[in-house]
C-alpha cells in the first residue's frame, strides 16, 4: 500500500530571508565605538536633512513681502521646527557624537571608550528624544521658537510644547552620558607616553566640551521640566499671572544655551587645529595656548549668559558686567585664530578638500566673531536685538563655523572611517560652493538687521525684498553644496580607491592603524614618544608604511 505524501500549505514566512536580522542585530547591539559613531552619523544626518528642508520652505516664503506659501501660524511652526532640529539634534551632537565617538579612543591609543554599554545607551536615548520631537511636528508642531520663551510656551501656546520639550529633555541625557564617557576615557585610558601636553588639540577641545555638557545640560533639563510643570499643572513659575517670573526662565535657559554655543564650536576648533597642522606640514603654533584656551572658553562661557538679556528688565549694572565678560570670552577664541594664522605662515600648504573647509571656517568664524563684539556692546545690541543682524551673526558662528568644521572633519577622516577615498575635484567644488552660497545667504541679513528688519516675520516691508531674494538665491547654492558631499561620499563607498592607513601622511595615532580600524583599533597597544604634530621641515611627510604597531611613534 503506497503512502500518499501530505502536502501542507506553505507558511507565509517560509520564503523570508532571515539573514538580515543577524546583520541588523550586530549593529543595533554593538558595543564598538566606531559602529556607534556610524549609527549617530546616519541618525544625525537625517535630522540635518529635515532641518534643511524646513529652512528651504522658509526661504521660499520670504522671496516675496506677502504670505504666499504659509500662514502666520504655519511659518511660526516651521522656523521653530528648523531651530529645534538644527540646534538640539544636529549642531550640538554632530561632532562629539560622530567624530568624537569614532576618533577619541583611537587618538588616545585605547581599545574603546571607558563605558561601551553607556555609549550604546546614549545613542538609543538620542533616538528616543528625536522621535518625540518629530512626533510633535507630525501632530501639529510647536510655534514658540527654539528658545521656548515663557509665559507663552508655558501657558498660552496652543501647540505641541510638551512633546517637544520632552524630546529635548531626553536628548539631554544622551549628551550627558557621552560627556561622562569622554572625560573618563581621556583621563584613564591614554596610551603609555601620551601625556596631557602630547594630546591632539581635538582631544583638548572634546574634553572642554564635555565639561560644559556635564555642568550645563542639567540646567536646561530642569528648566524645560519647569515649563512642562507650569503648562500641565498651572503652578506659577514663569507666568506673572500665576505669580511667576518670566525673566527667571531667560536666566536659566541662557545659562545653558550660551555655553551650548561652545558645545557646538569648541569641537569645531579642535578639528581646525588638526587640519591646519596637517595641511601646512607644521606643528600648531602655540600648542599650549590653544589647549588652555579651550578650557578658558569652557569656564568663561558660563559667565556671559546675560548678554542675551540687555533689552530685558535686567539691571544696567548687570548689563555692564555681562558686556565686559562677553568681550573677555572673545580673547581665547582670538588666540586660536591668530595661532592658526601663525601656523600657516611659511607652511607647506596643500589645498586639499579638508584644508579648503578649514580656511572657509576661519573666514566665516572671524566674521561671526567680529559681529559678536557689536552685540556685546549694550548700546548697539539694543538697536539690533531681534533683528536679522542676530540671525546672520548666529549662523556665521554656528552654521558657517560648526558645519564647515564638521564637513572638513568628515572629509579628513572619511578615508579612516571607510577605507575609501573620494573625488578631490567634487570635494573642492563643494567647499567653494558652500562658502560662496553661505555668504550670499547670510551677509545681506546683516544689512537688513541694521536697517531694522525684525526676525521671525514672514510679511515685511517691500524695501527689504531685494535682500531676501539674495538670501534665497544664496541658499539655493548652499543647498547644492550640501547635497554634493552626500552624493560623492556615498559613491566612494563603492567606487572610491582604497585609502591605505595614512593617505594624508598625517601625524597622530589614528593614522597608525588600518583604514577602517580593526575592532580593537590596534593589534598591539602603541607607545608614544613624540610631541603632538611631529612634522619637521626635513621630513615634511610621514612614511606610514614604516610604522609597526607597538613601536614608538
Amino acid at each position: 500500500m503506497s503512502t500518499v505524501p501530505v502536502v501542507r500549505p506553505r507558511k507565509y514566512y517560509q520564503n523570508v530571508d532571515y539573514s538580515l536580522w543577524p546583520w541588523l542585530r550586530s549593529w543595533l547591539f554593538t558595543l564598538d565605538h566606531k559602529r556607534i559613531a556610524i549609527l549617530y552619523l546616519i541618525t544625525i544626518n537625517i535630522f540635518f536633512l529635515l532641518g534643511g528642508a524646513a529652512a528651504t520652505f522658509l526661504r521660499i516664503e520670504l522671496v516675496t513681502p506677502q504670505a504666499d506659501v504659509m500662514s502666520s501660524d504655519g511659518y511660526n511652526k516651521m522656523f521653530t521646527m528648523h531651530g529645534v532640529i538644527m540646534v538640539f539634534f544636529f549642531l550640538i551632537p554632530s561632532i562629539p557624537a560622530v567624530l568624537g565617538n569614532f576618533l577619541i579612543p583611537i587618538m588616545i591609543g585605547a581599545k574603546d571608550l571607558a563605558f561601551p554599554r553607556l555609549n550604546l545607551m546614549s545613542w538609543y536615548v538620542f533616538v528616543i528624544g528625536g522621535i518625540f520631537a518629530l512626533l510633535a511636528a507630525a501632530l501639529g508642531g510647536v510655534d514658540t521658537g527654539w528658545t521656548f520663551y515663557t509665559p507663552y510656551s508655558s501657558t498660552y501656546a496652543n501647540s505641541q510644547v510638551v512633546l517637544t520639550v520632552v524630546g529635548v529633555f531626553i536628548m539631554g541625557f544622551s549628551s550627558i552620558l557621552t560627556a561622562v564617557n569622554f572625560i573618563a576615557s581621556i583621563h584613564k585610558m591614554r596610551a603609555p607616553g601620551l601625556t596631557w601636553m602630547r594630546l591632539p588639540l581635538f582631544i583638548w577641545a572634546q574634553y572642554a566640551t564635555s565639561i560644559i555638557q556635564i555642568l550645563g545640560t542639567p540646567v536646561l533639563s530642569i528648566t524645560i521640566v519647569l515649563v512642562g510643570v507650569e503648562r500641565l499643572l498651572g503652578v506659577g513659575i514663569f507666568d506673572p499671572a500665576l505669580g511667576g517670573d518670566p525673566l527667571l526662565f531667560q536666566h536659566l535657559f541662557w545659562f545653558y544655551s550660551h555655553p551650548a554655543v561652545y558645545i557646538m564650536i569648541l569641537p569645531s576648533m579642535g578639528i581646525i587645529s588638526e587640519l591646519i597642522s596637517c595641511f601646512s606640514r607644521k606643528r600648531v603654533f602655540g600648542y599650549e595656548f590653544i589647549a588652555f584656551s579651550s578650557i578658558a572658553i569652557a569656564v568663561i562661557g558660563f559667565l556671559v549668559w546675560g548678554h542675551h538679556m540687555f533689552v530685558s528688565s535686567q539691571s544696567a549694572y548687570a548689563g555692564l558686567v555681562f558686556s565686559f565678560l562677553t568681550y573677555l570670552v572673545a580673547i581665547p577664541s582670538a588666540i586660536k585664530v591668530f595661532n592658526w594664522t601663525a601656523t600657516l605662515y611659511k607652511g607647506s600648504i596643500s589645498y586639499s578638500t579638508p584644508m579648503l573647509y578649514a580656511l572657509g571656517f576661519i573666514g566665516l568664524f572671524v566674521i561671526g566673531g567680529l559681529t559678536g563684539l557689536f552685540l556685546a556692546s549694550t548700546a548697539i545690541d539694543v538697536h539690533v536685538t531681534d533683528t536679522y543682524f542676530v540671525v546672520a551673526h548666529f549662523h556665521y558662528i554656528m552654521v558657517g563655523g560648526a558645519l564647515m568644521a564638521y564637513l572638513g572633519g568628515m572629509h579628513f577622516w572619511w578615508p579612516k572611517i571607510t577605507g575609501r577615498l573620494y573625488s578631490e575635484v567634487w570635494g573642492r567644488l563643494s567647499a567653494i560652493l558652500i562658502f560662496a552660497g553661505f555668504n550670499l545667504t547670510f551677509f545681506p541679513q546683516f544689512i537688513m538687521g541694521y536697517l531694522g528688519m525684525p526676525r521671525r516675520y514672514h510679511v515685511y516691508p517691500p524695501e527689504f525684498q531685494v535682500f531676501h531674494v539674495l538670501s534665497t538665491a544664496g541658499s539655493s547654492i548652499l543647498a547644492l553644496g550640501y547635497i554634493l558631499p552626500l552624493v560623492y561620499l556615498l559613491l566612494s563607498l563603492r567606487y572610491g580607491p582604497k585609502a591605505g592607513p595614512n593617505p594624508w601622511s598625517a601625524a597622530g595615532l589614528e593614522w597608525q592603524t588600518s583604514s577602517p580600524p580593526p575592532t580593537e583599533n590596534f593589534a598591539t597597544p602603541p607607545i608614544v614618544t613624540q610631541e603632538a604634530y611631529a612634522y619637521s621641515p626635513e621630513e615634511p611627510e610621514r612614511d606610514a608604511a614604516s610604522f609597526r604597531p607597538g613601536s614608538p611613534i
